[in-house]
This record gives structure tokens, sequence and C-alpha cells, in this order.
């Protein structure tokens, strides 16, 4: 089978690990993104992960308001070390080798993030999950993502969501919205775009970064992307 990327970068949101809860962790929800990730693992495709923590705890969240920022985004990144560690159980219960790696060295749950070391376990077909963002507080796990896709040499950024692509205005609520079926990085920028934010599109258009958004949901669509299909709405450097 002929593979249109061979070394990806899948962004989670804490937000897709709730499935239909309002918060917290959805066991059959988090074995279902594992069938996904091992299906497209086994056609030899290196796979690095970063998750968020959105659905345990947001920096920029109302329950935060009357936080130190900082402290703030120290918890939210503690929140996704819970994740990362959800994900890892149940990829390893579909029998996927799974590391996790963390901005912040919490050594008896995980490895520190070390690149070389990252890269080896991707070349021995391991899923490597990357946790606690980029180690700093002010930054997302939009920029983490960006940021360990250019680290581990992937070709693209997956950014899984609820939706299927990206629109013009929020499909939810305006039924006449319009699905872009590609972008560019500075149309994303310049129209206010809830894509990722501003810092993760810049990093991804200087480093000509490409980024799908797809709908994490739907049986596949890791494979068909993987395989060339087009799913969901890409970003990239020109969109003519």
């Amino acid at each position: 089978m002929e593979l249109k990327y061979k070394r990806v970068l899948l962004k989670l949101s804490g937000e897709a690990l709730m499935g239909e809860g309002e918060y917290g962790i959805d066991v059959d929800t988090v074995n279902f993104i594992a069938r996904e990730v091992k299906e497209v693992q086994e056609l030899g495709v290196k796979v690095g992960i970063v998750v968020g923590g959105g659905n345990i705890f947001r920096g920029v969240s109302e329950a935060s308001k009357s936080m130190d920022r900082v402290t703030a985004d120290y918890m939210g990144m503690l929140a996704t070390v819970i994740n990362a560690l959800a994900l890892q159980d149940a990829l390893e219960n579909h029998g996927c080798a799974t590391r996790v790696q963390t901005s912040i060295e919490m050594r008896q749950i995980a490895e520190p993030f070390i690149r070389r070391r990252a890269m080896r376990h991707l070349e021995k077909d391991r899923v490597v999950i990357f946790a606690a963002g980029t180690g700093n507080p002010y930054f997302t796990t939009d920029t983490a993502a960006t940021l360990r896709s250019s680290e581990i040499n992937a070709e693209v950024v997956l950014k899984a969501t609820k939706v299927d692509g990206i629109y013009d205005s929020d499909p939810k609520k305006n039924p006449c919205a319009v699905k872009y079926e590609s972008i560019n990085y500075l149309q994303v920028l310049n129209e206010g775009l809830k894509v990722m934010d501003s810092t993760a599109i810049s990093m991804c258009m200087d480093n000509a970064m490409p980024i799908i958004v797809f709908d994490i949901y739907g049986k596949g669509n890791m494979k068909k992307i993987i395989t060339g299909e087009k799913i969901g709405t890409i970003v990239e450097v020109d969109n003519a």
C-alpha cells in the first residue's frame, strides 16, 4: 500500500478523550483512538502524539481566573500527563509499543523529553506520546505539537477535532458555514479561524509544516489521510 505520509504528529485535544462526556476520560473513546493509531502504525508509519489537558484542567479556563497564570498553566501541563498515561495504557492494551516523554521531568512515570531518544523510539516502531506541552507557561499544546513535529522530522501535523475540517464560521451554530478544502497559513491568521493558536500556525508557516484538520471520530480517517485520500482540510503554504 502506497503511503503519502510516513512520519506524522497527531495532535489530540484533551476534549477529544471525553467522548460525549462533559469532563474526564471516556474509556471507549480512548480505546477507539488507540485502534485508529494502531491501524496506521501497522502500515509502517512513525507516529508521535501530543495530547492536551482541557478535559481535566485548562490554564485559561474560567476555573483558573483567580489563579496566577503560570501556576494555572503548570496545572494544565500536569493534566496532559494524566491523558498521556491513559492513552499509553490503551495503546499497549492493543499491542502498540509506546513511550511517554514529558517536558517536565517525572522519571517515575515517564521519560524526560530527549529528541534523540524520541527519534530512536520511532525508528523502533514505538508510538511516542509527548506530554506536559513545551514545559513552559504561556504556550499551548498546539504550539508543543508544531514544535515536536519539526523536532521529529514529521511530514504533517494531524490536528484531530470533533468537526470534519475548517469552516468560515462555527458549523454547529451556522448551518450555512462553508468548509475549506484547503487554506494557507496567512488566511487562517488573517481570518482569525480557530484552528490552532497564532503561535502554532506561525511556527508551521515558518517551517512549511502542513496541518490537516480532520474528524477523529470518523472510523478509518487517519488511515485514509495516510494513504492519500482527501479528508478534512489541509493548511499549507499555497492552497491555489
